[in-house]
């Protein structure tokens, strides 16, 4: 599916609403398998989240979860200390490009059996039922939060609880926060101090009901449309004033980008506030939100804003290598890019090259953050489809906007 975006000034007054934020719902899955009195409320439609809730409820001995990182990860961890047979966890090409070694040797570490069926560090995984486990590990935290996350989320079904020990700088510190707050608000007793997570045995919570907050990395796309327009105003439902997902620092990054957010009844309205907007150069670490990094980077390209954004380590192990695609197709608007392995440096043209053919390599995001540009230029936007990974209907509420 290719999408075409003609040029459109986009104006007035709007209200959308977000689906359930995917990092919510995932981990919310994860207990709901370990504790089955758990409800949830505004499950995410994301297709990551239904590849995770299809791959927990069936019972064969081949588990394919296509592009879905975040369910490989996960799962890794929930089948090597509960599984009671024999299966193979796989994915997509992609998936099977993306490193999971330091997960799988800390897992067998602590006494589960995982192998690797095709290349030393990469899924797809043979898994077996688990030994005794041991109540105590240890794993570097620089690599990805979502390994620590999987190891917290089945912890508390552990005989002995666990205790986590990273042992090195943390990367994505939000997303350890939001799964340690949100199951916190379940009832779990979570100890995070330091580099030392502690989580204790639980049989039961005392609290069985969750309604997940819409996703803030899907609103990022709304407020870089809002950076890019003159006079247009979105509500956006359902958002909390006091959020636990580390993307929410949206609020903050965004306001340089001209953007002001003021919060109502469950929604937060996205306004133009151009007296706040950075003259010629905006600079961000985004060490605790990478996600957000391609959608800053096309605002500040439809700015005419140099930037430069750090704490990108993550991004080549994603959906792609995201600081390489970033560079391929920003340039091809005329614009310079520079990267390396933990940062990139824009230099906008003035002049911003129409009709171009975004390429999203299979990432979600590239799909999403380049939409916005569409308030300039005209652009096309090839295997559209892919946003069905986080936020099925993108192109709906996209196109909403657009239809005045």
């Amino acid at each position: 599916m290719q999408k075409h975006l003609k040029k459109t000034v986009f104006t007035g007054n709007h209200s959308i609403h977000v689906t359930g934020s995917k990092s919510e719902s995932n981990r919310l899955l994860i207990l709901k398998a370990l504790y089955p009195n758990i409800e949830i409320g505004n499950l995410s439609n994301s297709q990551d989240t239904q590849v995770l809730q299809k791959a927990l409820n069936q019972d064969t001995s081949v588990v394919d979860i296509h592009h879905a990182g975040t369910a490989m990860r996960f799962l890794t961890a929930y089948f090597a200390c509960f599984t009671r047979k024999s299966l193979l966890l796989t994915g997509s090409q992609r998936m099977q490009e993306r490193p999971i070694k330091i997960l799988v040797e800390a897992l067998n570490t602590m006494g589960c059996h995982i192998s690797y069926e095709k290349n030393e560090g990469y899924p797809p995984l043979k898994i077996e039922p688990a030994d005794v486990l041991s109540h105590h590990i240890e794993l570097p935290a620089d690599i990805s939060s979502q390994y620590i996350s999987a190891l917290m989320l089945i912890a508390p079904r552990l005989e002995n609880g666990l205790k986590i020990h990273l042992t090195s700088k943390i990367t994505s510190l939000p997303y350890l926060k939001m799964t340690q707050h949100l199951m916190q608000d379940l009832g779990f007793q979570v100890d995070f101090k330091e580099n030392t997570i502690h989580i204790k045995h639980q049989s039961n919570i005392p609290n069985s009901s969750f309604s997940v907050e819409s996703d803030w990395s899907s609103a990022s796309y709304y407020y870089s449309l809002v950076a890019l327009s003159k006079d247009l105003v979105i509500d956006l439902y359902t958002y909390k004033r006091h959020s636990i997902q580390g993307d929410s620092k949206l609020k903050e990054l965004y306001t340089d980008l001209g953007v002001t957010t003021s919060f109502g009844d469950n929604f937060i309205r996205l306004e133009k506030n151009p007296q706040s907007l950075k003259k010629d150069y905006f600079e961000a670490d985004l060490n605790d939100t990478p996600d957000l990094a391609q959608t800053i980077a096309v605002t500040c390209l439809g700015l005419n804003l140099s930037c430069y954004l750090t704490g990108l380590a993550t991004l080549k192990i994603k959906e792609t290598d995201r600081l390489v695609a970033l560079k391929n197709e920003i340039e091809k608007f005329g614009a310079q890019v520079e990267i390396d392995e933990n940062s990139l440096k824009l230099t906008p043209s003035s002049n911003l090259k129409s009709g171009i053919y975004i390429d999203t390599y299979n990432d979600h995001r590239m799909a999403m953050a380049f939409a916005p540009l569409s308030s300039i230029v005209e652009i096309n936007i090839n295997d559209a489809i892919v946003v069905e990974k986080s936020y099925p209907d993108f192109w709906k509420d996209f196109d909403k906007l657009a239809n005045k």
